[in-house]
Order: structure tokens, then C-alpha cells, then sequence
């Protein structure tokens, strides 16, 4: 008798959104905080603030970083508008693995 198994296509793509959605998050809000107001940590340990980084420097990481967190969003966007085209689970016949450990 050949089992069958269920595998959750739709599942994966929103968990990948999720993940994409959480990174995104995090690197544009940080990418926000570094061009309104932060400051790289060498002005804590620099004799004099802004020695070791320039401002120019450090506004183009701070864009950089609002720039990968918003696509980083945009491909949370689109895996989930992906996932909602795709089945929720699908059944197929159980194979059997191509590698035994201990047979």
C-alpha cells in the first residue's frame, strides 16, 4: 500500500514573507534612526566625534540599510501575494529516501 503524505505549499511561501517581513522591519526602522539622529558606535571611543566616520559616510550606510530594508519588505509583499495563488496543501505518494543512515 503506497501512504500518502500532505505537504503545505502555502505555508512556506507566508512563512518566507514572515521572515522577510521581520528583517525588513528591522533594517529600515534602523535605517530610519541612523538618518534622523544616530551615530555610528566610533564617536563613543574616537577622541573627537565623527574622526573615524564622516557624515557623508554615514548617511550613505544609513540609506543603504532603509533601502535593503525596504526591499526587503517589498519581497515580504510579494510572497505573500504569491502565496495566495498557490494551494494550501498538497497530497502525493510517500517516496522512499534515497539515503539510509544506518541501512
Amino acid at each position: 500500500m503506497v501512504s500518502q503524505e500532505t505537504i503545505k505549499i502555502a505555508g512556506l511561501a507566508r512563512l518566507t514573507a514572515a521572515i522577510f517581513a521581520g528583517w525588513g522591519g528591522l533594517a529600515a526602522f534602523k535605517g530610519v534612526y541612523d538618518l534622523l539622529g544616530g551615530e555610528p558606535e566610533a564617536n563613543l571611543y574616537a577622541p573627537k566625534a565623527w574622526a573615524f566616520v564622516s557624515r557623508a559616510q554615514w548617511s550613505r550606510f544609513a540609506l543603504f540599510e532603509l533601502v535593503y530594508g525596504l526591499s526587503c519588505l517589498a519581497l515580504a509583499w510579494y510572497c505573500l501575494r504569491w502565496s495566495r495563488r498557490l494551494p494550501d496543501t498538497v497530497q502525493r505518494a510517500r517516496r522512499e529516501p534515497e539515503f539510509d543512515l544506518f541501512g
